[in-house]
């Protein structure tokens, strides 16, 4: 039995300016869609598609606490936990 993924993750745009913090069981293809504007909403009506940061669960649960506690920090939280993991906000999606 093969062990779920799940991905909690943060889009940005090119001038690094709005912020889409996000859960998937899949962080390759989520953050195509994001990229290629696949799915409707925030990410597309804001243009983000540029992954600058993700952690890794093995629990759902986890992941979704995860989730909602960086959803609710402040923008310098974000950029705090983006810059420690990605100090130059290059695309990670080539890397995963």
């Amino acid at each position: 039995m093969s062990e779920k993924q799940y991905f909690v993750y943060i889009m940005t745009n090119k001038n690094n300016t709005t912020l889409y913090t996000g859960i998937t069981n899949d962080l390759k293809r989520r953050a195509f869609e994001h990229k290629n504007k696949l799915v409707e909403g925030f990410t597309k009506k804001y243009n983000l598609n540029k992954l600058v940061y993700y952690e890794l669960y093995m629990d759902i649960y986890e992941a979704i606490t995860r989730e909602k506690q960086i959803k609710s920090g402040s923008r310098i939280k974000k950029n705090n936990l983006i810059e420690k993991m990605n100090p130059q906000w290059k695309d990670l999606y080539d890397d995963i």
